[in-house]
């Protein structure tokens, strides 16, 4: 079920990403499986909000997508290969359309400028905050995740072409909040473990002993103002040896 924001659980990306991986892999084998889902989830996110909007079952569409990609390689009428299977340009940095977007992600880090990593008390602040974080995004408690939330905090997610991810950031503490507790929602339920990420305080998501995202989260005084979560498998594996039981 998409939530807010097109948001999915992470249950559901990755049930949906083996689906579509099975499809091909049985025809294609794993290689070409993974640029054929790319090239799915590229024509998805070419789709602009309207028709997103308008296709009451994704997982169908990109079954559908998925399959046909599949018959023009087998057919000849799509070549196996690295140009005919393109890679998509990064959801947050392009519109869907392809066309340049008016960044909304820019405008806010003009808004709220980086903390210095290097200043011992805001890195200790930071850490404090981001534990509070992570209790309420275990726990599934919108109630304190809207406590530690700024009234215009911001979700970004990145799936980099390999999973649906919301192809929109989503602003406000109360999007957030849902955004976080519907990306969490499913059996079995989602791990959330403090890391350091990037040099500071974040969270490391996993389930059945596998990293499924990478969280960073920006901090000003008392509360959460943004929320970095990586959801590319790519960019994900180096973390999965990462012991879950680890802070």
């Amino acid at each position: 079920m998409t939530g807010p924001d097109g948001t999915v659980s992470l249950a559901e990306m990755l049930d949906e990403r083996r689906h579509l991986l099975d499809i091909a892999e049985g025809m294609f084998g794993a290689d070409a499986a993974d640029r054929i889902v790319h090239e799915t989830y590229r024509r998805w996110y070419a789709l602009d909000d309207d028709e997103r909007a308008a296709i009451a079952v994704p997982r169908a569409w990109l079954t559908r997508v998925a399959a046909g990609i599949c018959l023009g390689l087998l057919t000849g009428g799509v070549r196996d290969g690295d140009d005919a299977v393109p890679m998509p340009e990064e959801t947050v940095r392009r519109a869907p359309s392809g066309r340049p977007a008016a960044d909304p992600v820019t405008a806010w880090l003009r808004r709220h400028p980086e903390s210095d990593h290097s200043d011992a008390a805001l890195l200790a602040r930071h850490d404090r905050v981001v534990r509070r974080f992570a209790a309420a995004c275990g726990a599934g408690d919108t109630a304190a995740l809207m406590d530690v939330l700024a009234g215009d905090a911001m979700v970004v997610s990145d799936g980099g072409g390999k999973v649906r991810a919301a192809a929109r950031p989503a602003h406000g503490a109360d999007a957030v909040a849902r955004f976080m507790t519907a990306l969490l929602a499913g059996e079995p339920r989602t791990g959330v473990t403090v890391r350091s990420v990037n040099g500071r305080t974040g969270l490391l998501l996993h389930r059945t002993g596998r990293a499924v995202a990478v969280v960073g989260v920006s901090t000003a005084g008392p509360v959460v103002t943004a929320v970095w979560i990586t959801l590319n498998p790519d960019k994900l594996r180096r973390w999965h040896a990462s012991r879950p039981g680890r802070s």
